[in-house]
């Protein structure tokens, strides 16, 4: 595993699941880690179960206050940030408690839960970035990551407005690597690979589909190499975690392949 003493992270909806399982994989790869979470208490009670490479800030993303000030007191309380994880989101449970079994067509969902689904995920994600990327090109340095879904899952019936907030979030991280080509800020798409055991699931969920569910520990590996010296130029990528091994091998071997040429 990658040393990362010295390296500061933010992780936002960081208390449970994904956000979670990656902030345990940074801090003990000895990263200084930002737990955030809409709920003070949660994010310092999570922060606290990690250990001292952890602390805890409230930020609710949704909320460019919030965002500004949870910022800022990570700034204050890492003394500068060199890794962005945009994490939060809202899953499908919340506007069908049984979408894996029961499809609920896009005319049924509710307008106040599509707009938490997409505020959370798609806007979230643009007012954290906003708020960090400036002073990561200021501090000429800083690695933006943003968790996604499978592209089977943005366009999949009964999944709105689950998927379209996927799929929004990708196209984002699209423009912001192209926005920030040729700086010192770099952007990267990580997603599972397949559904994971977050709690997000029905409570009816079949046994062999439950089965079947990634451990989001599986976000570890390719989350500390992106914050690591190895992923220095790392930039423009979306990374599968069920692949990272895999994909981390051809990448490997291609620049092997071309340093052979010269």
């Amino acid at each position: 595993m990658a040393d990362l003493s010295g390296t500061r992270a933010v992780i936002t909806g960081a208390t449970s699941g994904l956000g979670r399982a990656m902030a345990t994989a940074l801090v003990e790869a000895g990263a200084l880690v930002a737990v955030t979470s809409r709920d003070r208490s949660r994010a310092e009670a999570v922060a606290a179960e990690l250990g001292g490479g952890a602390v805890g800030i409230e930020l609710d993303v949704r909320d460019a206050g919030s965002v500004q000030s949870g910022v800022d007191e990570a700034y204050e309380q890492l003394g500068a940030v060199d890794l962005l994880v945009n994490n939060a989101g809202i899953g499908m449970r919340t506007v069908n408690p049984r979408f894996l079994t029961h499809a609920q067509p896009f005319w049924e969902v509710s307008p106040r839960g599509f707009r938490d689904v997409i505020e959370t995920k798609i806007a979230g994600s643009f007012l954290v970035a906003r708020a960090v990327s400036p002073r990561m090109l200021a501090a000429r340095g800083g690695r933006i990551v943003m968790i996604s879904m499978n592209q089977e899952t943005m366009v999949r019936a009964g999944f709105v407005p689950y998927g379209p907030a996927g799929a929004g979030v990708e196209a984002m991280a699209r423009v912001m690597v192209a926005d920030l080509a040729g700086t010192s800020v770099t952007v990267n798409i990580l997603l599972p690979g397949g559904a994971t055991e977050t709690g997000m699931v029905p409570d009816d969920v079949p046994d062999e589909l439950r089965a079947k569910l990634l451990d989001p520990a599986i976000m570890g590996p390719p989350i500390v190499w992106l914050a690591s010296p190895e992923a220095d130029s790392v930039h423009g990528e979306r990374i599968v975690a069920t692949d990272f091994d895999d994909w981390l091998a051809r990448r490997l071997g291609a620049h092997r392949t071309v340093g052979r040429h010269w």
